[in-house]
């Protein structure tokens, strides 16, 4: 199929494009790497009236240290920059791990990392792992910016905080504290597929090997990426165990709702999470006691 027909702008830098989209209003639409947004509008599922390509916007690509040792990365950051930046590498190997997993090399060398935030699949790997981390997102507009966490920033499948004249200009991550773990595990139908279920945790222990503080994420099964609140009340306070590992896979059943749907059944969906989060949270109470 072909999308309907849309005006399209591509301005050369992040003012005209700012100017532009308070200029269009309802009717622009920002164009990343498109690697999402151009299959939907073939299939017609979104239909633009027009188009603000920031391909041509140099600027807004770029990995860069942050004082409080964190990265500030640039929105139209290739996914494949990231996934081989030595930077991200040293700093949050969260992230080289995770985009591993993201469709195929062809993809992350189009597809770009806020591109994929902003556009808030909820399949997609990059929306789940920026609610895990906390990024705080820079959004712009002509009249000024504002700051928005990732938690805070998705609201439904597709949906953000995003207004039509703004656009995600900058995600920052702030460093993790010491001893602390990261992992990201899922299951898929095939390599580069979206995940039938998937689960990632950010944990942190104290002096005595107590859990001081843990983020687990759950996607694919629900309508968007959930951030547990469940996990985190067994973790905190508790020493990493099997025990305590199998008491959270428990717990966030009551959190989630999978589909049936072509990929796997609801069940699957509940069984394998089950699975995925005691591995995922064994290797990441492991890196955390190695001080990964």
């Amino acid at each position: 199929m072909k999308p309907v027909a849309f005006d399209y702008y591509a301005p050369a830098s992040s003012e005209e494009a700012l100017a532009t989209l308070a200029e269009l209003g309802y009717d622009g639409k920002v164009l990343a790497g498109g690697q999402s947004l151009i299959a939907a509008m073939n299939f017609r599922m979104s239909r633009p009236a027009a188009l603000v390509d920031l391909n041509n916007v140099p600027e807004l690509a770029y990995i860069n240290p942050t004082a409080e040792g964190g990265l500030a990365i640039g929105t139209m950051t290739r996914v494949s920059d990231v996934e081989h930046s030595e930077e991200v590498a040293r700093r949050f190997p969260l992230l080289t791990e995770v985009a591993k997993f993201i469709a195929h090399p062809q993809i992350r060398r189009r597809g770009t990392f806020g591109g994929a935030i902003a556009h808030a699949d909820p399949a997609g790997q990059l929306p789940g792992i920026s609610l895990l981390m906390n990024m705080k997102c820079l959004l712009k507009s002509s009249e000024g910016e504002r700051w928005v966490d990732a938690p805070d920033l998705i609201i439904g499948p597709f949906m953000t905080v995003i207004e039509p004249q703004e656009m995600l200009s900058e995600i920052v991550l702030d460093p993790f504290p010491a001893r602390t773990g990261c992992k990201y595990v899922q299951v898929a139908r095939q390599s580069g597929g979206y995940a039938q279920s998937a689960v990632g945790a950010i944990v942190t222990l104290d002096e005595n090997g107590v859990c001081q503080a843990s983020r687990v994420v759950l996607m694919g099964v629900y309508e968007i990426p959930i951030l547990s609140e469940k996990a985190a009340e067994v973790l905190v306070g508790n020493k990493p165990s099997p025990e305590v590992y199998a008491a959270v896979a428990e717990a966030v059943q009551a959190e989630i709702d999978p589909a049936t749907d072509l990929a796997a059944t609801a069940e699957y969906r509940r069984s394998i999470t089950r699975t995925l989060a005691v591995r995922c949270l064994t290797e990441a109470f492991e890196r955390a006691r190695k001080g990964a």
